[in-house]
């Protein structure tokens, strides 16, 4: 289950890596991650498996999601994710330092 957590986390911030702009890529991540806690938490309320403290659960990985997920989001500025909701083929104004 640490195998599948791993993955599930590392593939999507290796694919943001190369393939947004460098000021897009907190923004989607966090967006990836909070939709990958929504499928962990569907996932858990469907399968029914008994609570057992010593093993990681689905619920355990929902929570991962989400706190790495709000992690990159606090990382990220208000404008960024702006730009990640603006239509991507139009032109962007030319931003002053």
């Amino acid at each position: 289950m640490l195998t599948l957590f791993s993955l599930l986390t590392a593939l999507p911030a290796v694919l943001a890596l190369h393939l947004l702009e460098p000021e897009l890529v907190l923004p989607a991540f966090s967006l990836v991650l909070f939709a990958e806690a929504a499928f962990a938490v569907i996932a858990a309320r469907l399968i029914h498996l008994p609570d057992n403290a010593e093993d990681i659960t689905l619920w355990d990985l929902a929570g991962g999601f989400t706190l790495i997920g709000c992690a990159a989001a606090v990382f990220g500025e208000p404008d960024q994710a702006a730009l990640f909701l603006t239509e991507q083929g139009g032109p962007r104004p030319v931003s002053q330092p």
